[in-house]
């Protein structure tokens, strides 16, 4: 085990303010402060003039990397490559100006040259400290104040974790004095860290063995079936490992759990002791290329992916004898989400179905899974949602604003993002203080869409 710390700093009577808790409008972490992606803002612009909103300043020469930006306590954080060297930086949220950059070690080199575009996780803010995973499984604790790294440690070497494909792109979890990493090894699929130390708490061991497989269905067909800990999707597929989604924390079925995608399953692990809960393996897609964030919402945790598969909705039973079981409610190919998210609105789930090839908007029934439309005029992206509106970050570079509605697409405005790169815009958009944020690679893009 390797892990490294710093002298602790004397306290001081009167915190600075970048290490006060983060407000409401703030955006610390991966999805918002739910991470739901979700913000509790308001008095924000219903419907965008022509062009868009203005935009308040750009911050340049940050270097490559699809990670969404976290923002608290009037401090933008991120992540990129610069030259060799993978780093976390702070800028001024007013202007976007650079406060601190610290470099966490050379860059790891992705497998696929397609996918050299640097780091694709969120940094995770907690009080005066932050977190952040890099691309090789390296887990670092930095002072927000300066970027000094507190200690650090090494999901390959200290898990025995393998690196995915395309790297890991985890957002650290932070739930009290734990902090939730998937090294995806086989003694640790999941692991908790002590927030301060970086000292191992708990480990989670991967499935002893499949959950029961589903009997095969149509293309496209909703199904309701209940198996051991949930259906499965049968023999082969991807080894069990960390996959590229970040976890969740729910309370349900009598339990607080912290909930995660892997490489083969959607998983739910005891909160205090990392025990294994539940398993239910059909939304994993046969290439462990599993990417979108749980969703938990009226009793139901749902989960997808792309690549020919979808997503199924499940809800947890406890057992006479203690157990938990989940149960399938619905599966469908009919949300086949890639990497950019699902959001629940009344009722409604809302995200882009399909792969590599493009897709488009759909809305669905949680509840039913059924389709209640899909539009191509809201191609592929990434969703965010604030003040009533859903706002659409499509992979090709238009920037949506949505009225959320049951029975069909209502657009309130776009705009094109100006000096798109021709990489894909996967970064999410991330809304705080009266700001929306749209990553580019290099750039970072602040609009201001408060109204008034």
């Amino acid at each position: 085990m390797r892990y490294v710390t710093s002298l602790l700093l004397t306290m001081i009577a009167i915190s600075p303010a970048w290490a006060d808790s983060p407000k409401p409008t703030d955006w610390p972490q991966w999805n918002g402060v739910h991470r739901d992606a979700v913000s509790q803002e308001t008095g924000l612009l219903q419907e965008w003039p022509e062009g868009g909103p203005s935009l308040a300043w750009k911050a340049t020469d940050l270097g490559g990397g699809d990670s969404a930006p976290a923002i608290a306590n009037g401090r933008i954080y991120g992540m990129s490559i610069q030259g060799d060297n993978e780093v976390v930086w702070a800028l001024n949220e007013k202007d976007g100006q650079k406060i601190w950059g610290t470099k966490l070690g050379t860059a790891y080199e992705q497998r696929m040259p397609q996918s050299k575009e640097g780091p694709g996780g969120t940094p995770t803010i907690d009080g005066d400290q932050m977190y952040v995973m890099g691309m090789a499984g390296d887990v670092t604790c930095l002072n927000v104040a300066d970027g000094e790294i507190i200690w650090q440690r090494d999901l390959q070497k200290d898990f025995g974790g393998v690196v995915p494909m395309w790297s890991f792109r985890e957002s650290p979890l932070v739930d009290g004095d734990k902090v939730i990493v998937t090294p995806g090894g086989k003694e640790a699929t999941l692991a908790a860290l002590d927030k301060n130390t970086g000292k191992t708490l708990w480990t989670t061991k991967p499935p002893a063995e499949e959950a029961t497989p589903p009997a095969e269905r149509e293309e496209g067909e909703r199904s309701e079936g209940r198996g051991r800990r949930g259906p499965g999707r049968g023999p082969g597929g991807p080894k069990p490992g960390a996959a590229y989604s970040s976890a969740i924390m729910i309370e349900d079925a009598g339990q607080k759990q912290y909930v995660q995608f892997t490489s083969k399953s959607l998983i739910g692990v005891n909160a205090e002791t990392g025990e294994l809960l539940w398993q239910y393996d059909r939304p994993a897609n046969r290439m462990g290329i599993n990417c979108t964030t749980p969703v938990f919402q009226d009793g139901l945790i749902f989960a997808a992916s792309a690549y020919g598969n979808g997503g199924g909705a499940v809800k947890l039973n406890q057992t006479d004898d203690g157990q938990i079981e989940a149960e399938e409610v619905y599966f469908t190919s009919n949300m086949q989400n890639h990497h950019g998210g699902l959001i629940v609105v009344d009722g409604c789930l809302y995200g882009a179905n399909g792969g590599n090839g493009g897709g488009f908007l759909s809305c669905l029934d949680f509840q039913t899974g059924e389709v209640l439309w899909r539009d191509r005029q809201a191609p592929k992206g990434s969703l965010a949602m604030a003040d009533g509106r859903l706002y659409l970050r499509s992979e090709e570079g238009p920037v949506l604003l949505i009225e959320p509605n049951k029975e069909k697409f209502v657009e309130k405005g776009r705009f094109e993002q100006p000096d798109r790169t021709s990489q894909p815009a996967w970064a999410h958009p991330v809304i705080a203080n009266g700001k929306l944020y749209i990553r580019d690679q290099n750039t970072l893009y602040c609009y201001d869409i408060k109204a008034n």
